[in-house]
């Protein structure tokens, strides 16, 4: 089933429960947290997977994990203008519909929200992700982190899912949506699926398809960086930065933003214990990210 508003969507809900074996989902779990905890013994569990659309083999892996773990799969695809700052790539975003509709449907994807707009017209209020929108990728794009969080905090309330799967491979994104989830008390469980690479180590991205065959090439630094990385990590914390570093540093056509450990639970300072290395750098003019997890030593050799 495919909606492209919100009563469709209510409509393709209503249908979805009323499968044969389905055990359908009362008024009071629709609108409280508490009363749809407390019947989950005895009604189909529900996931989504958000997405943007232009779906690769990474989005195939979250839809896969959410068939494997849940009764109902609901897919949305949508466009977020709240996330994009200006001068960034809303408009040339790639968009595939025709073609996403065949993946969901491939991966057996219940149901698809594809709407032509979420805030129409744009929220007055809108979420924010404070201090943990404003570091890496935040600094960078201003406002991302809190027109994503307005739109997948909107998509939870109109889906109503037990279960949310997002990639690790927006680390950041990841992070603020389970502080999100936490601290609103929102009734779900956040999922993070690894990331999905290519062959060759280039994480899967939609903006991949900007990329010219040498700037393909070229955007291989960043997982060798990563690897790098993981390799010095035995060294403490600054051996893990100077090895990443110097990947890139000697790497053709990479422009870096920023290369940080930082930590998987708040994004601050992190000297041992498990740690993130994330990466963003241009590539021509497409930017890409990654990240990869790592422990650091606790001894004094890693402080």
């Amino acid at each position: 089933m495919v909606a492209r508003d919100r009563a469709e969507l209510r409509a393709a809900l209503v249908t979805l429960d009323q499968r044969p074996g389905a055990h359908p989902r009362s008024a009071a779990e629709d609108d409280a947290g508490p009363a749809r905890a407390s019947s989950r013994h005895d009604r189909p569990v529900r996931a989504v997977v958000m997405t943007m659309g232009a779906l690769h083999e990474g989005h195939a892996s979250l839809l896969r994990a959410a068939r494997a773990q849940a009764d109902q799969v609901v897919a949305t695809i949508f466009v977020n203008p709240l996330q994009f700052g200006a001068g960034e790539d809303l408009d040339r975003y790639p968009r595939t519909l025709a073609a996403d509709l065949a993946v969901c449907a491939r991966e057996g994807v219940d149901v698809v929200f594809a709407p032509k707009a979420i805030h129409d017209p744009p929220p007055l209020v809108q979420l924010s992700a404070g201090p943990l929108g404003a570091v890496l990728e935040g600094a960078s794009r201003p406002g991302h982190f809190d027109g994503m969080l307005t739109l997948v905090g909107t998509m939870l309330h109109l889906v109503h899912p037990d279960l949310a799967f997002f990639g690790r491979k927006d680390a950041q994104q990841l992070v603020c949506i389970r502080r999100m989830v936490a601290d609103l008390a929102f009734d779900v469980t956040v999922i993070g699926v690894e990331t999905a690479r290519e062959p060759d180590g280039l994480a899967r991205s939609s903006r991949n398809v900007y990329l010219t065959p040498v700037q393909r090439t070229d955007a291989l630094a960043l997982s060798r960086a990563l690897a790098a990385g993981v390799a010095a990590s035995g060294a403490g914390a600054p051996a893990v930065l100077a090895a990443a570093g110097a990947v890139l540093a000697a790497a053709d056509g990479v422009a870096v933003d920023y290369l940080e450990l930082a930590s998987p639970e708040d994004l601050g300072p992190v000297r041992s214990g498990p740690a993130l290395l994330l990466v963003a750098a241009r590539v021509g003019t497409t930017r890409l990210i990654d990240n990869i997890s790592l422990i650091l030593p606790t001894d004094a050799q890693g402080a």
